[in-house]
């Protein structure tokens, strides 16, 4: 017997939701996925309505939505019929949109004590990496994205690297130290952002790196004297504030003067990315996705 399905209309009289929070919880949070008809009209089942009614049940208890919004995994668990439908509920698109939509959310009301709840959350629920690069990642792209074009105040995001930062260094604290492969990794000069560096060590030590992090604002000297006492097999340099062509070219210039000439030098970065041309011509490597990460592993 085929699923019954519900218009729109009928689907909101059931689960008690406004017809235009349905719409907006679907179209912020991707709460459902409804079905469509021949004719082109979005049909609701009976799950959808039945998380309708949980969420509705938890925001009329005084929950918000942004915290509501963290539970779908566990909803959407509790309403699963067979564990072979329930598949990797935490991991699935959808709950990591979920919290991510959540953590900005508490964002935008200046929470950070919900923004910390959030992460906590997807740490609790997630294996690391996971954590990093389905949520903790590209939460804060979207947050500095945002913080760009005049929608987010530079409060709102500070509030959200605060958090962010500090459970990374805490997921640094917790991964694998050995590894016979050694990588240094260090911001250039005059560069304070740091949260890309910290994600690409949480990937080298699981990768089985021994990692040592300089971090931010580290002079060409310095790094070259560490770089001579340390011996790396590779170098990873962070580049994300872009002050202009001849100033990236400089600076990395001077930086790769003061490196070993055998050495394997990587650059990552909105920075590095803009001017990889630049990159290049000065012999270095750029890392910008998945593909240089594979090659970064191979030693190529």
């Amino acid at each position: 017997m085929a699923e019954r399905t519900y218009r729109i209309h009928v689907a909101a009289e059931l689960s008690g939701v406004r017809v235009e929070l349905i719409r907006a919880w679907e179209r912020r949070y991707g709460v459902l996925q409804p079905l469509r008809t021949p004719a082109g009209y979005r049909v609701y089942t009976e799950r959808d309505v039945a998380v309708l009614k949980r969420l509705k049940k938890l925001t009329d208890e005084g929950v918000a939505i942004s915290e509501a919004a963290k539970l779908l995994p566990q909803l959407l668990s509790e309403l699963t019929a067979t564990p072979a439908a329930n598949g990797d509920v935490h991991g699935s698109a959808a709950a990591l949109t979920f919290w991510r939509d959540a953590a900005l959310m508490a964002a935008e009301a200046y929470d950070q004590g919900g923004v910390s709840t959030v992460v906590d959350d997807v740490l609790s629920a997630l294996p690391p990496l996971k954590a990093f690069e389905g949520v903790l990642a590209p939460l804060q792209r979207e947050v500095g994205e945002r913080w760009h074009q005049g929608e987010l105040s530079v409060a709102q995001e500070h509030l959200v690297t605060q958090v962010v930062r500090a459970r990374l260094v805490s997921l640094l604290h917790s991964a694998p130290e050995g590894g016979r492969r050694h990588a240094v990794l260090a911001c250039f000069p005059d560069e304070e952002h740091e949260l890309g560096l910290l994600g690409v060590a949480l990937r080298l030590r699981h990768a089985g790196f021994r990692v040592t992090l300089l971090g931010q604002r580290v002079p060409a000297g310095d790094l070259g004297r560490a770089v001579a006492s340390l011996r790396p097999e590779l170098l990873g340099l962070s580049a994300v504030t872009d002050s202009g062509k001849d100033v990236f070219r400089d600076t990395l210039s001077q930086l790769m003067r003061a490196l070993p000439a055998d050495l394997s030098v990587w650059v990552g970065g909105a920075a590095a990315v803009a001017h990889a041309d630049t990159v290049t011509r000065l012999g270095a490597r750029l890392f910008s996705d998945e593909r240089d990460w594979e090659r970064l592993l191979a030693g190529e």
